[in-house]
């Protein structure tokens, strides 16, 4: 069937040519063309319109309203009606019927509060069978409200021959059936009582007859409803003047073409007041005017509004000794009117046509398009072209019929239709027909075009005189386009505009002079996806909508390509190069703050997650004109005589017209009278004369530019006198007084004094001068002009210079005086020395100081001459930068605004007068480096394969590093909107790109963050990255998950699955990390090493117990008792001091003995720490002290970073070294441990800053024993040691002390028990721990105050406090050294006495890298030994540990 049609199509196209014919696919565009027609089963368009339409109406409750409706058709069109869109059935409704000219009967309309079935929308609908359907402009029905006053009349008084005001306010609807009664008659209207559109009654220049009772009714069908009676009375004038004021104003209006505004004015005062209006500045004319009129009270009526009465209106009220204004203004809108109306057309099948619409209206109309009554959607094939034009693609058959167009604004709708009708195609003529095209083929496919070649027809083979139409359409569309070769014989064309990714079905017809021949077979071609961007955005707008703002619209690409993320709006000034932009996030935006009447040119690019798209075109606005926004410039006055002042000015600077200038206002007042002012409007000329002034009067003038939307400002009044009397200019004027010459090289400056007699007219001055003789050359100056200059003179030469006043009788009587010009002046050809020494002093991150030498200066370096220096810098990154420069007059110059860590180099060069030197040599220097001022970029977090629980973060750099980045950090957390101090840390230190985390919880979404560090400090963090862990674990990790997971549920003892590997000496891995062979063999040298000399020293120790005497071991029995024994010891206070094993063992960490056999309930396997607000703060007081030392805690960061999820703690030696302390210390076991330099974490009251973090204190306070410790307590300790992260790590071991311990760490007791009995001068160092688990809270073993005393534990029992005020205390620590993979029991070492607690405190502040951990809970109290014998022995421990401590750093 389709190819029988194209055969019908070509056979008309080729009579059309035969016929000299246009050919059809242009005349399709000509509507009405009646090319078409030749060849075709002829059919003439059917005259189908509206005679009437309906028109808005209003109504009151109960009346009977016609909505008018008749169209006209040769065949009787069925008249239907719609109401809100929706069709009426009126065949069962008794209250609306047909007329039997289609229109609507709406009897008793219905109208109440909550049932309005009657007021809405109505539009009427013709149909003819077979032709088509036409609908009507849209008609509003309103209903007036029920009657109800919002104001009603006040008694009120008025004075004879004034005016006065009557309210009765209703709303708009009932405004109209508003009348008024005076003594409950009639009131009849004039031009001196006049009711207002509102309601309101007023009542001018007042006489006896007016007073009385006054009330207004609203008969709106039904009962008339009354106001209140309110009196009027007229009083006699009055004899003493009164104030003069507004009884009503004018408001602002907004108003239709066509109808009435009435600005109400009412001014009451004695005497009477005379009203009189301006608009615009400009004063309006209403005598003798028929549209403006004056009515009562002075009023003002303004009919048949049209577009150029908008703007702004003045009331002036002048009573003769004041004058007040009131403003208001007019807006006018106008409905939709078509410029162009669509046409009739005449098309074939699968022809392209375009009906075509144009209107105006204000607001901006909106258009849509109606084809026989329904509304058309635009899609493929019908698209919106030009804002307002209907493009039909490919017609088919059932495209016939009506289209309208219907414009709708605010304030009205109108339509406008075309038919159009599909012609048959005649049957071709007789004769050969070719045949089908041969091999058409696709040799160019793209996403948007593609080029289609083939073979001459077997019938034709030479085809120069065929011609071929392609005819294509989308696969599964029943709907063909045709495209024709552009001449005879040609076999390729190009089709354009396809859709990407698209299948499309072409097939070829070839024709010759008798008709189109057989269809080529079908071919089948997909075009091309497109790259994955947008499209162009279809039918942008841009519409001024202010003078300083333009709307512009659009709507969503149609090949967007995946979701549009937003859209970017750029908009150029018309002749400038410089295009901004701005990101909007709908389909419209409004740019504001441009200039005003300016063209801007406009454009769209959408973006999706692939990146921009395809621009659309520019579209080019202007903005809306405005009044000027600054005043004329140079207004100058002339006095012409004793009349008339001739005025010069010239236009508002450029850029201020807001618009074409169109003329401008000059008022002007006598200075004596302010009030009296008086305009006069010219043209475009930039001068005015203004005549008819009085003699001898000082007159004030201003200036203002107008445009076509109003006045502009003004100047400042400035002020000239006219003479007294003309001046004479019968006879030339006098010599001028006086004539002063001042010679130059080349020039000679003449200033010279008016003659003395002021009473002869001067017009203007002459100048004449030459070499020897004054008349080679004459120049004429203004009148007002004091002084020339004479150029282009020959140095060192004699000239002779005249000059003489003139008037319109002549030129007066010559002044001469006579000039030598001055000699050339040689220059100096001596270049000037550059300057020396050039030095960049670098002062902060973006400043740098240049100082410099001059050889040219005196010793003392002092500038006593004009001279001025150069400075000039720039960056060799990137390569193409240009200098910049600055000048300074002293030997040094301050460069700011640079950028951090970047090189710069600077040189200078001095300038004076005329000379310069050369650019010295250059100075170099780098800033500082600044903190990273943006977070890393691209940070994305995927799952290791194979391990569910580790996921692998990666970044880049930040583009703002600001110095050679030193470390990350990486925050992660369950919950996004936690507290930053209770993420995770995770650090990576130098500049690794990437990092693995280990034993995640499964199937939990994680939020991820990451900072960068420099040496400055650290960077803003990244935005957080959401990454939930997978939901399985794979098989091979299930030995390592079910480790961990049962030591969730107890204490938590340290686990250590199958692919853990302990870190060596230091290079603490991240998790996650790979382990070279080397560190593998490290480790096994570092734990043979140190498991021997553990033995060595457990042996010699073993030995040294065992020598004691009897009753040193009595004691130590005792000691070992249970806490309700009574045996106490008292401390030596003379003890010898013990060696200072802080300093020996520098690089280790303080840490906590916590293996305990017991559980502890509270401990659960999570991933993420317990937030350290959880924990009460203890003593907040302490806080201050903590932010003071705060700096003391940044250490340098270790080579690695260790992570601190639970979990992941490697078991490490404890090793404990005992010592005796008077007061008693605390045990500590010492550890290597890595700090953060994070300035952004700083101590909260009473909370951990970081659980990275472990710091030593110094309590203020002896604690009792027995107690636990918890975050905050320790947290608000003090003081701080300064501490140095070690490098060192040991291999992992648990301990045992030689007695059982309690797991203190559920002990809850308070170490504040005894607070306010504490001595603030003893500091006790306790230690604050980093917890291996992140839910754990670290035991410490406390001490007890000076004066008391304790019981130490007996096996497997805890620590207890009792009070014993007579025994000063004796505590012992002891020291063990773990191996891997077994325990050994402490060897008790007996310290006879340790420093005092501020020796102490100064050792602890020493040791550069210390951590202080709570050790052992429960202790093995040693026996006491003589001195000497002690003395050996801690020789001989002291000399053991120095060798220990050497093979450890080694």
């Amino acid at each position: 069937m389709a190819a029988g049609r194209a055969r019908r199509l070509l056979g008309s196209l080729w009579i059309a040519l035969l016929l000299g014919q246009p050919d059809p696919a242009g005349a399709a565009a000509r509507s009405g063309s009646q090319s078409l027609l030749t060849g075709s089963l002829v059919r003439t368009f059917t005259p189908f319109y509206f005679l009437v339409e309906p028109t808005d109406v209003l109504s009151v409750r109960g009346a009977s309203v016609i909505m008018n409706c008749s169209a006209y058709c040769e065949t009787a069109p069925k008249i239907e009606w719609k109401k809100d869109g929706t069709f009426l059935n009126l065949v069962s409704d008794d209250r609306r019927q047909l007329l039997p000219d289609g229109s609507l009967l709406i009897n008793s309309v219905v109208h109440s509060k909550h049932n309005k079935p009657d007021e809405g929308y109505y539009q009427c609908v013709a149909t003819v069978e077979s032709l088509g359907t036409i609908v009507s402009r849209t008609a509003k029905l309103t209903v007036a409200g029920l009657p109800r006053f919002s104001s009603q009349p006040e008694a009120s008084s008025v004075p004879k021959g004034s005016s006065a005001i009557l309210n009765c306010e209703v709303n708009a609807d009932l405004a109209p059936f508003v009348r008024w009664e005076q003594d409950r008659q009639p009131v009849l209207l004039d031009e001196r009582v006049y009711k207002l559109p509102s309601g309101a009654l007023i009542v001018s220049n007042a006489t006896d007859t007016d007073g009385g009772l006054y009330r207004c009714v609203i008969e709106s069908g039904g009962t008339p409803k009354y106001s209140d009676e309110a009196e009027l009375k007229v009083l006699p004038d009055p004899e003493e003047p009164q104030d003069l004021m507004f009884v009503r104003q004018p408001s602002s209006l907004t108003k239709l073409t066509g109808q009435s505004a009435v600005f109400p004015c009412v001014a009451v005062g004695f005497p009477v007041p005379y009203i009189r209006w301006t608009r615009n500045e400009e004063e309006l004319i209403t005598e003798g005017s028929g549209r403006y009129l004056l009515l009562a009270g002075g009023s003002l009526e303004i009919s048949e509004v049209t577009e150029q009465d908008a703007g702004t209106y003045t009331c002036i009220a002048d009573s003769g000794n004041d004058t007040i204004e009131a403003q208001a203004e007019l807006t006018v809108q106008v409905p939709p009117e078509f410029l162009k109306r669509p046409a009739n057309i005449y098309a074939h099948e699968s022809m392209d046509i375009v009906f075509e619409c144009e209107v105006t209206g204000k607001p901006t109309p909106t258009v849509k398009w109606v084809k026989n009554g329904d509304m058309v959607i635009p899609s493929d094939y019908f698209k919106i072209i030009k804002e307002h034009n209907l493009q039909v693609l490919g017609l088919v058959k059932s495209d016939e019929g009506f289209y309208q167009c219907i414009a709708e604004n605010d304030v009205g709708n109108a339509q406008a239709g075309a038919q159009l009708i599909i012609l048959d195609l005649a049957p071709a003529t007789t004769g050969p027909l070719p045949s089908a095209p041969r091999d058409v083929v696709a040799t160019l496919v793209s996403t948007r075009f593609i080029r289609l070649t083939w073979r001459t027809p077997v019938s034709d083979p030479q085809g120069d005189n065929l011609t071929y139409s392609i005819f294509y359409t989308k696969e599964g569309i029943n709907r063909e386009r045709v495209e024709n070769t552009s001449r005879p014989g040609e076999t390729q064309v190009m089709i354009q505009n396809l859709m990407p990714e698209t299948v499309y079905v072409f097939r070829v017809v070839a024709q010759n002079k008798h008709g189109p021949g057989e269809s080529s077979a079908p071919l089948k071609v997909a075009t091309q996806p497109e790259v994955q961007l947008p499209g162009p955005a279809p039918n942008i707008r841009a519409l001024a909508t202010s003078p300083t703002s333009v709307t512009v619209t659009w709507e969503t690409p149609l090949s967007g390509n995946g979701e549009i993320q937003n859209y970017k709006l750029y908009y150029m000034e018309k002749g400038q190069d410089t295009e901004q932009d701005v990101d909007v996030a709908g389909l419209s935006y409004t740019i504001n703050g441009l200039k005003k009447y300016t063209e801007y040119s406009f454009r769209v690019v959408a973006y999706n997650k692939h990146g921009p798209g395809v621009s659309t075109q520019d579209v080019v606005v202007r903005t809306l004109s405005d009044v000027p926004s600054a005043p004329p410039q140079n207004l100058t006055l002339e006095v012409r005589n004793s009349k008339s002042i001739m005025l010069h000015w010239q236009p508002p600077p450029a850029g201020t017209h807001s618009g074409q200038i169109t003329g401008y206002k000059i008022r002007y007042r006598k200075v004596s009278r302010k009030s009296d002012v008086t305009e006069s409007i010219g043209g475009t000329q930039l001068y005015q004369l203004i005549e008819g002034l009085e003699r001898g009067t000082e007159y004030s003038f201003r200036v203002a530019a107008l445009t076509v939307n109003g006045t502009g400002p003004a100047t400042d009044w400035v002020s000239a006198e006219t003479f007294e009397s003309d001046l004479d200019e019968t006879r030339v004027p006098e010599v001028p007084s006086s004539l002063h010459v001042r010679p130059l090289v080349t020039s000679i400056v003449v200033s010279w004094t008016p003659p003395e007699n002021q009473n002869i007219v001067v017009r203007g001055y002459a100048i004449g001068y030459g070499i020897g003789s004054p008349h080679a050359q004459t120049i004429k100056v203004d009148y007002k002009q004091r002084y020339y200059t004479i150029e282009n003179l020959d140095p060192s030469s004699h000239y002779v210079i005249t000059l003489k006043a003139f008037n319109n009788v002549g030129e007066g009587i010559p002044l001469y005086e006579s000039a030598v010009t001055r000699p050339h002046s040689v220059p100096d050809p001596s270049p000037m020395m550059p300057p020396v020494g050039v030095q960049a002093s670098i002062l902060s991150h973006d400043t740098i100081r240049i100082t410099w030498a001059d050889n040219s200066l005196p010793k003392n370096q002092k500038i006593t001459d004009a001279r001025y220096y150069t400075v000039r810098w720039k960056t060799n990154i990137p390569a193409n930068t240009k200098y910049k420069t600055a000048n300074a007059t002293t030997l040094s110059y301050l460069v700011t605004g640079l950028k951090p860590n970047t090189l710069y180099e600077f040189s200078v060069m001095v300038t004076k007068g005329r000379r310069s030197s050369t650019w010295s040599m250059t100075a170099h220097g780098t800033t500082f480096e600044l903190v990273p001022t943006s977070p890393p970029k691209d940070v994305t977090v995927v799952s290791k394969e194979g391990k569910p629980r580790t996921i692998i973060v990666n970044w880049q750099p930040p583009s703002e590093a600001n110095g050679k980045i030193t470390g990350y950090i990486i925050y992660y957390s369950t919950d996004v909107n936690a507290e930053i101090h209770d993420w995770v840390i995770e650090p990576v230190v130098g500049n690794r790109l990437t990092h693995q985390i280990q034993e995640l919880t499964l199937d939990t979404p994680y939020y991820f963050k990451i900072q960068a560090r420099n040496s400055k400090g650290m960077g803003p963090m990244s935005e957080a990255v959401q990454f939930r862990t997978p939901k399985a674990e794979s098989s091979d990790k299930m030995p390592n998950d079910q480790a961990s997971g049962s030591a969730g549920k107890g204490s938590r003892p340290v686990d250590i699955g199958p692919d853990y590997k302990p870190p060596l000496g230091g290079s603490n891995s991240p998790h996650g990390s790979p382990t070279s062979p080397l560190d593998s063999n490290m480790l096994l040298v570092i734990i043979v090493s140190v498991g021997v000399i553990t033995i060595v020293i457990v042996v010699i120790v073993a030995v040294f117990c065992t020598r004691r005497t009897t009753s040193h071991q009595k004691k130590k029995r005792a000691a070992c008792k249970s806490v309700n024994g009574s045996h106490k010891y008292k401390g030596n206070s003379k003890d010898v001091k013990p060696p200072d094993l802080w300093i020996h063992h520098e690089r280790l960490e303080l840490k906590p003995i916590d293996k305990s056999p017991d559980p502890n309930p509270i401990m659960t396997d999570t991933p993420i720490p317990r937030n350290s607000q959880d924990i009460t703060p203890v003593d907040n007081s302490m806080d201050s002290n903590i932010h003071q030392r705060r700096n003391s805690y940044r250490g340098h960061e270790s080579e690695d970073s260790m992570s601190t999820l639970a979990g992941r703690r490697g078991m490490r030696p404890k090793m404990m070294m005992p010592f005796d302390s008077q007061p008693p210390q605390p045990v500590i076991s010492a550890h290597p441990i890595h700090s953060l330099d994070n300035p952004h974490h700083h101590f909260h009251s009473g909370s951990l800053a970081s659980p990275t973090r472990s710091y030593l204190h110094h309590q203020l306070n002896p604690w009792p024993i027995g107690t636990s410790m918890s975050h905050s307590d320790r947290a608000n300790s003090t003081e701080s040691v300064r501490n140095t992260p070690s490098t060192d790590t040991m291999p992992a071991s648990s301990s045992q002390t030689c007695a059982d311990h309690q797991d203190l760490e559920s002990t809850t007791g308070s170490y504040l028990a005894n607070a306010q009995e504490e001595d603030s001068a003893q500091n006790l160092p306790t230690a604050h721990v980093r917890p291996s688990h992140p839910l754990k809270s670290f035991a410490v073993p406390a001490v007890p105050p000076a004066g008391s005393t304790y019981d130490p534990a007996l096996p497997s029992t805890p620590l207890l406090t009792q009070q014993a005020p007579a025994h000063p205390v004796h505590s012992v620590k002891t020291a063990s050294i773990g191996t891997l993979g077994r325990t050994r029991p402490p060897m008790p070492v007996v310290v006879p006495s340790a420093p005092d607690v501020q020796e102490t405190t100064r050792m602890l502040e020493d040791s550069e890298s210390t951590r202080g951990y709570p050790l052992s809970h429960s202790f093995c109290l040693p026996q006491n030994y003589e001195p000497d014998e002690l003395t050996k022995e801690m020789a001989h421990l002291e000399g053991l540990m120095k060798d220990l401590n050497a093979i450890t750093t080694a």
